[in-house]
């Protein structure tokens, strides 16, 4: 699926731009938490990657924690909208996808602790 962003804009970004928009992006994914468990979703490690092109249209891959995540059908679309709700994003992007599979090892070594997954 492709939602429109906020702003339609023509102009090409530089990389340090392209740098600093992909940055708001991530900081609009921090917004959207895990149901189950107290992280958002990049932090949890599930946004694999985020790519914004000289257009300012947004790719991002994201897993989640199972095929069977009882989110599985909602969860994708509240990412995909949080980047596009970004100032200055085109079009969002979201492929979801399974490989590599989700293990605890993507999660950050400081929130593992915090939830005592260690």
């Amino acid at each position: 699926m492709t939602v429109p962003g906020p702003v339609e804009q023509e102009m090409s970004l530089n990389p340090i731009q392209r740098s600093l928009l992909e940055h708001e992006v991530i900081e609009s994914i921090r917004t959207v938490y895990d149901p189950e468990i107290p992280v958002n979703v990049y932090d949890l490690g599930l946004i694999y990657a985020v790519d914004v092109a000289e257009n300012r249209d947004v790719d991002i891959k994201m897993t989640l924690t199972s095929p069977a995540c009882p989110v599985a059908g909602t969860l994708p679309g509240e990412v995909e909208y949080a980047a596009s709700m970004t100032k200055g994003v085109g079009q969002v992007k979201l492929e979801l996808v399974w490989d590599p599979p989700f293990s605890i090892d993507r999660i950050p070594e400081h929130i593992r602790l915090d939830l005592g997954l260690f």
